[in-house]
């Protein structure tokens, strides 16, 4: 299958090393887009056996949308939101869905929707001094676009309270203890392991790894399906409060938010 299917991609960049295919995340791109069309297309493409997830940016992964705080009408508003809300859903749902193991190559900080599509990978290989959380809450925002489905998944429902409620980042050697990474490693070392891991992905017999693939997947898509609805309804609510307004403006100034509940 031709290189080009994947060619006229904005946000992300596309590159193929032998049998591996990397995508590189372009900063200050949103990359749901992009990301959801691959994820469903190298389903079909028999020359991809392993896809490498990164940033292009040396020292981000992805840190999500940030916040806007300021709409000309309320018709921009909601555009802007519930386009955004479809796309945040059906990323989540194409990587799960994705029969090709996915390599995360976490270069450097992954948050907010960043941290979500870490958690989608299958092999996460994080530089030690790059940091990952979900910090909706720090700008009034419900962890709807992933995190309060895959953190459970990975560190069991105790931890992810500690973490999805405060917003508080973790390195990468912290992520690796608690299991939220597969492993970290010096940044001068990123690159040696994940070629390791996408080597060792491929020795085994791709059919027999996306049946494995598969069947590991099957629960946590099972409740994609209910939650992320439910997820995204419950963040799209605190979208629309005064306190979100707040939390946008704090990040966008670089201040402490004062929320009022409102």
């Amino acid at each position: 299958m031709s290189a080009q299917k994947y060619e006229g991609l904005d946000a992300i960049a596309v590159e193929r090393r032998g049998a591996v295919l990397w995508l590189a995340m372009r900063r200050d791109h949103r990359p749901n887009a992009d990301l959801t069309r691959i994820f469903r297309e190298v389903n079909s493409d028999p020359d991809v056996r392993v896809v490498v997830l990164t940033g292009e940016a040396e020292k981000v992964f992805c840190v999500g949308g940030g916040g806007k705080g300021t709409w000309a009408t309320p018709e921009e508003r909601d555009a802007y939101w519930f386009g955004g809300m479809q796309l945040a859903r059906d990323v989540i749902v194409a990587a799960l869905d994705c029969e090709k193991p996915i390599v995360g190559r976490i270069n450097g900080h992954a948050v907010g929707k960043g941290c979500s599509l870490a958690l989608c990978c299958d092999v996460t290989v994080m530089a030690e001094e790059a940091k990952i959380g979900d910090t909706h809450v720090k700008i009034g925002l419900a962890a709807g676009d992933g995190g309060s489905l895959l953190w459970p998944y990975f560190v069991g429902p105790l931890l992810s309270r500690r973490y999805l409620l405060t917003g508080d980042l973790l390195t990468g050697k912290e992520a690796e203890r608690i299991g939220l990474v597969t492993e970290s490693v010096p940044r001068a070392e990123i690159d040696a392991r994940t070629d390791y891991w996408t080597g060792r992905l491929m020795e085994g017999s791709p059919a027999a790894v996306t049946m494995t693939k598969r069947a590991l997947s099957a629960w946590v898509r099972k409740q994609a399906a209910e939650h992320l609805d439910m997820s995204l309804g419950l963040e799209t609510l605190t979208f629309m409060t005064e306190d979100h307004r707040e939390g946008a403006a704090a990040l966008t100034e670089g201040r402490p938010a004062r929320f009022t509940g409102r």
